[in-house]
């Protein structure tokens, strides 16, 4: 296996299943600049390259490296993770990089025969289409590893036709909100606060604003080819269920499980190795993961989401409906809004705003090629940027 973005939150859970059931075999590992905890990982799992998007940090990496007399090819740059996902030795890429960098990642691993564990949502919600199809002409297989999307794969497959998919959102920490005057005030340290999960800084604030539950619906319509209004999201603040499927006869089918992105990732890696016949692959156990405690559980609760206070939700919506370049557009304004506010650039309540100001603006592509989604991508970043400087009066 190689994971991108080893270093981060689901890179680190990844390797803590491979830890514990020593089954799989990890050929490639990358990271942004956390050069200290690379070292670490590859001390560890021994893979053949890692890549070091970085440079200068790629350089440090190598001459400690060098110092210990380990052998492995370092490659550099976002240049470098494409030569990481070629490796000939693995045939699954499990991309957890966060945002629109995991895309020609996934789309050179498709390219190169891998099977793809996909943890970057930005990856479908960008260049669905595009993707799926190139996965349908290779014929590779694509398992989610978003908690969500794991919980409606595990659900699909009854005898009767699927009616409608039922996203679970936990509400953030602003859930209890009533009133936008609420949020006018509120601060990065208390947007950080996610009631039920561990995540990296920008997923987190994704999350606050519900706009991490918008690209899920968009990654939903790829990933299982479901029309956004049969795409519903509701409020769980137990985390508890993390999706359902409503079948045409009535029925529900729920995936329910701690809140631990474990169950996930091994639920994917699983499904792939199980998928290419790997006879040396057994079934796991899964032991080191919490299993729910049915006395302890108190109630589960669901709530409609409140669009009003966070508009971001329909902003995707919005997107998935226009297609073409429009969703690339929305997720490359989305990264921007939310690296100014973790710069404490601007106010929360100003993400939303400033999102809707670009795709206001857009001119949308229909039937983009991938040349078309990058220059979007560009264009939104460029225009967002812009849009944050006049708002702070650089």
């Amino acid at each position: 296996m190689i994971i991108l973005g080893s270093t981060g939150s689901i890179g680190t859970q990844a390797l803590d299943c491979i830890r514990k059931e020593k089954e799989q075999k990890v050929y490639g590992l990358s990271t942004n600049t956390q050069i200290e905890l690379l070292e670490e990982q590859i001390k560890e799992f021994y893979p053949s390259a890692v890549c070091v998007v970085d440079k200068e940090k790629a350089l440090l990496l190598k001459k400690r490296m060098q110092q210990q007399n380990i052998k492995l090819e370092i490659y550099a740059g976002a240049e470098g993770l494409i030569e990481l996902v070629k490796m000939k030795q693995s045939h699954i890429v499990l991309n957890s990089i966060v945002g629109m960098a995991g895309l020609l990642p996934t789309i050179e691993a498709i390219k190169s025969g891998k099977d793809i564990a996909l943890a970057n949502k930005e990856t479908l919600v960008v260049a669905g289409e595009i993707v799926m199809n190139l996965a349908k002409e290779h014929k590779k297989q694509i398992a989610p590893v978003d908690s969500e999307h794991s919980a409606i794969w595990q659900c699909l497959g009854g005898p009767y036709a699927v009616n409608k998919l039922i996203l679970t959102a936990s509400g953030g920490p602003f859930r209890d909100f009533t009133a936008k005057e609420q949020l006018a005030t509120v601060t990065l340290e208390q947007a950080l606060k996610h009631p039920n999960w561990t995540m990296g800084k920008k997923i987190t604030i994704d999350s606050a604003t519900l706009m991490n539950k918008g690209l899920e619906v968009i990654e939903a319509h790829y990933l299982f080819n479901v029309s956004p209004e049969n795409i519903e999201v509701v409020v769980h603040k137990e985390s508890i269920i993390h999706s359902m499927v409503e079948y045409k006869n009535g029925s529900i089918i729920a995936q329910l499980a701690m809140p631990d992105m474990r169950q996930a990732i091994s639920y994917a890696i699983d499904a792939l190795n199980k998928y290419r016949e790997r006879d040396d692959y057994g079934y796991r156990e899964c032991n080191y993961i919490s299993k729910l405690d049915w006395k302890k559980i108190k109630k589960l609760s669901f709530d409609t989401p409140k669009r009003n206070l966070f508009p971001c939700l329909n902003f995707a919506y919005d997107a998935l409906i226009k297609g073409g370049t429009m969703p690339a557009v929305l997720n490359a304004s989305n990264e921007e809004a939310v690296a100014a506010f973790l710069e404490r650039k601007i106010s929360f309540v100003e993400i939303p705003k400033i999102i809707h100001q670009v795709m206001e603006k857009h001119i949308c592509i229909n039937k983009p090629d991938l040349y078309e989604i990058l220059e979007a991508d560009k264009w939104a970043r460029n225009y967002t940027s812009k849009t944050v400087e006049k708002k702070v009066g650089i």
